[in-house]
């Protein structure tokens, strides 16, 4: 079967793979869609530590069920479409031993500690599968980064009484602006290109910010009445956005942090304490968080054709990748196109 591999830094190629063998506890997957996302991008760069080259990338999927194992639950046939939770879990660490299997101690996601999901099938455990009903599997690749950015929201404990600033407006802050407008606090969403803060406006925020353009701390005093926001959710991980987050968070606020920051961040440790802060980190997400997005998608009010900048065939997937390098700030979604 074909399958992209990145063999090595700026080095992405279509290989032939043999296809897999199903298990009895197993269902066979026909890709159709698989996404692109931020820790592929890091692997062509060179840049992600978690990865051994060469890999498959991918853990962004829409699929078909093509065959199912005999010890497979009836709720899942052949034909169904269907979209994948990536992540594995030990069953025995702290983390599993207390219910958030998303951040096991020995997790290996997709197309990061193991081969991906950049090919035409693929064989995993049916726990994995998530039915999506009757969204189209090119939606269905939007599922789980849009849930990372709703388990960053339930981290918070975002309510309606809240301001929550989303710093990063990519496809995992957009899944955390929309999550915290749904659940009526009032977003503030922050960003460096103003295309997708006019997204992000239309998806649920109520003010933006275009952190080049704008003094952010008078900006958000003035929006919260010299108080700052209850919540700061930081989707960007880097070093100026980690230190915005605590700046900016009100005291007795909590800081959520998703975004992986490539270098040590030196903070003003004693806001920590004086401003008696929440700080949580936030991984991957919950079952329950994909099936918040997939019913979030079947309302089809989320503009699905703007959250997807590029959809490419496998030979044409390592040009798409060098112009995203060249130009990330544009980019929420490739896509490719396994049909």
């Amino acid at each position: 079967m074909k399958a992209i591999q990145i063999s090595e830094p700026s080095v992405m190629k279509v290989i032939d793979m043999p296809e897999p063998q199903m298990g009895d506890d197993e269902v066979l997957l026909k890709m159709r869609y698989v996404g692109f996302c931020g820790s592929d991008l890091n692997t062509f760069r060179g840049g992600n530590p978690m990865v051994k080259m060469p890999v498959v990338p991918g853990h962004e999927v829409g699929a078909d069920v093509v065959k199912v194992g005999k010890n497979v639950p009836e709720g899942l046939k052949p034909g169904m479409t269907v979209t994948v939770n990536p992540y594995t879990n030990c069953g025995k660490c702290a983390s599993c031993r207390n219910g958030r299997v998303n951040a096991c101690q020995h997790n290996e996601t997709l197309g990061v500690q193991r081969w991906g999901a950049m090919c035409e099938y693929i064989a995993l455990p049916w726990e994995k599968v998530i039915p999506a009903g009757l969204l189209t599997p090119r939606t269905c690749a939007l599922i789980e980064p849009m849930s990372v950015g709703f388990h960053a929201v339930s981290r918070a404990q975002v309510t309606d009484i809240d301001v929550v600033l989303v710093i990063g407006c990519g496809m995992v802050g957009m899944g955390a602006v929309v999550r915290s407008a749904q659940r009526g606090a009032t977003v503030v969403a922050a960003d460096i290109d103003d295309e997708k803060l006019a997204l992000a406006k239309e998806m649920g925020a109520s003010y933006t910010i275009n952190t080049i353009k704008e003094d952010v701390h008078a900006r958000l005093l003035e929006m919260t009445s010299g108080f700052g926001p209850d919540v700061v959710i930081e989707a960007v991980g880097s070093i100026p956005t980690y230190q915005m987050a605590v700046d900016e968070v009100a005291f007795t606020g909590r800081v959520i942090c998703i975004g992986y920051a490539k270098s040590e961040v030196s903070f003003q440790t004693k806001y920590f304490v004086q401003k008696e802060l929440d700080i949580r980190g936030s991984r991957n997400a919950q079952p329950s968080d994909f099936r918040a997005v997939i019913h979030y998608l079947e309302r089809g009010t989320c503009p699905v054709d703007r959250l997807i900048s590029n959809v490419v065939k496998p030979e044409a997937a390592e040009e798409a990748m060098k112009q995203w390098e060249a130009d990330p700030g544009k980019v929420f979604r490739i896509l490719v196109d396994f049909q």
